[in-house]
């Protein structure tokens, strides 16, 4: 039961916390309401006293309600017929946005516009009235658009670095192709040794928070899963907002390095039409780029179902009424998104140039001699302060990894290594004057130097050693003694790639003969 005075726990769009008191509840009877001091279980009502809610929010053990399935396919533009302040009439969409989540409004800074993006032109009329009617204004929709999207053809990665003076951050990200209809996910790969957990972290909220744009006519992007894989901060000079500006770039130079690939909505249609017309209704089909099946016979009629291109199809309703005489029906829904069947011609109809959208830009900013420089995208890789991910793979080769998880799976257990140690070296025991005694002069040796070897560079590590002489990996192996192995393998696999030399790890040298050990 809910009464007046209650006070309700929630949390609003924006994550933070609230607690307000229910100060009316109302019981509507269409137009009409009366006051009511509780409600009970099943009741619909509504409550007011709550500023920060959301439609479809969930209270108590309710869950929010799912995102809508179904998305806009038509985008039109706003046109007040009034003398009236852009930004004023974007405050009144936002107004019936957050009320109507399947109402997406746009805002074009560029051009000034106000894009609406809706499912059927029955909703401009809708719009037309809840304007009159609310705020007493009067708009206009210009000539619709179908809403196309993008995504990537093959996995790339995308680089963003921005360094003014006194700022500081550089993201790495891997941009990944899915299936239709899954839309954006995002994930790090990004080790907390190069990248502190709280950094990450922004980023992942950075690459939430913003509708990315692609390359070839300016559309969102979607079926892509976003990675973050490297970062890099500053002790002094990283502020949040720098890691804003280099995720944003990341993306966008992500996008300029994929070859692109243009969406289009779909329509899934039942049309019924006399036998006299299915001829018609084939060609016509055809000529829009869609597929269909056999048609089917009901009666004095024919069925045919299958999908098409929405930008082929709108309008197309009234030319089945005509040739019909009246007798066809046409019934669309929603068929998701798949590539475009005319994307030259698309693009030249757009005419997008990435290189001019400056809110949207893949260069990155880097310092020199005190002052920050513009870099253009193709030229960011090279001037990157960590190694792009194509070169340290070069570096680093998948066999190097594999040998040396071999070897980790096949050592001993924790209390096996321990006993090996102590059999090897025993206890640590050092005289404490030893320190303070002078060093023996060197007596130098009459002989001949040897000669300088000039083969193949070999270094032998052991393992235990450099474990218990290192502090860090000294402190891993307090807890977990495999845990200190896995982390000396994967930075002498690094040395090595940087060294190029061949080099040998052993942790149980004490079992291999004399002779062998040379």
């Amino acid at each position: 039961c809910l009464k007046v005075r209650d006070l309700v726990d929630y949390t609003s769009a924006d994550g933070e916390s609230f607690s307000e008191k229910v100060s009316r509840i109302r019981i509507y009877s269409g137009a009409k309401y009366r006051n009511a001091d509780n409600a009970e279980t099943g009741v619909v009502c509504a409550v007011e006293g709550l500023t920060k809610t959301y439609a479809g929010q969930g209270f108590g053990f309710v869950q929010d309600s799912a995102k809508p399935l179904l998305e806009p396919v038509l985008t039109y533009r706003v046109e007040p017929v009034c003398d009236l302040d852009m930004h004023t009439l974007l405050s009144y969409f936002r107004v019936l946005e957050n009320e109507d989540p399947q109402l997406h409004v746009d805002w074009n800074e560029q051009l000034g516009e106000i894009h609406v993006s809706i499912m059927g032109e029955v909703q401009l009329d809708i719009l037309k009235s809840i304007f009159k009617r609310r705020f007493d204004i009067d708009i206009d929709f210009g000539e619709g658009s179908i809403a196309y999207k993008e995504t990537i053809e093959k996995t790339v990665y995308g680089y963003g670095h921005y360094e003014p003076l006194r700022h500081y951050a550089e993201v790495h990200l891997k941009l990944e192709p899915l299936e239709r209809g899954k839309g954006l996910r995002f994930a790090t790969e990004c080790s907390e040794d190069t990248l502190d957990k709280n950094w990450q972290r922004l980023i992942l909220t950075h690459l939430q928070e913003k509708k990315y744009l692609g390359v070839l006519t300016g559309s969102p992007i979607t079926d892509m899963k976003i990675t973050l894989v490297s970062g890099r901060a500053h002790l002094k000079h990283t502020e949040g907002g720098d890691f804003r500006q280099a995720t944003y770039r990341a993306v966008r130079q992500g996008l300029r390095n994929a070859k692109s690939v243009l969406l289009e909505p779909y329509y899934s249609f039942t049309l019924e039409v006399p036998q006299q017309n299915v001829g018609r209704a084939i060609t016509d089909i055809q000529n829009m780029g869609g597929v269909f099946s056999q048609p089917e016979v009901s009666g004095e009629f024919s069925v045919i179902k299958g999908s098409a291109p929405v930008a082929e199809m709108r309008g197309y309703q009234s030319q089945v009424i005509s040739y019909t005489k009246g007798v066809g029906k046409l019934i669309c829904t929603s068929d998701g998104y798949r590539e475009c069947h005319n994307t030259e011609g698309v693009l030249e109809e757009y005419g997008y140039d990435p290189d001019r959208d400056l809110e949207n830009t893949a260069d990155s900013v880097f310092c020199s001699h005190g002052a920050g420089y513009n870099v253009k995208w193709n030229e960011v890789p090279d001037k990157l302060h960590i190694p792009p991910e194509d070169k340290r793979r070069q570096v680093f080769q998948p066999q190097t990894y594999a040998r040396a998880e071999d070897f980790v799976r096949r050592a001993a257990s924790d209390k096996e290594l321990m006993e090996i140690f102590e059999r090897t070296y025993g206890k640590i025991e050092r005289d404490k004057h030893y320190a303070m005694r002078r060093p023996e002069k060197s007596v130098k040796s009459a002989s001949k130097p040897k000669q300088i070897y000039s083969g193949v560079e070999y270094l032998l590590v052991d393992g235990y050693n450099i474990i218990f002489s290192w502090d860090e990996l000294k402190k891993a192996a307090n807890e977990s003694l495999d845990l200190a192995r896995s982390m000396l393998v994967n930075r002498l696999c690094n040395y090595q790639g940087y060294k190029q030399c061949e080099l040998i790890l052993v942790f149980d040298a004490y079992k291999v003969k004399e002779q062998e050990r040379v």
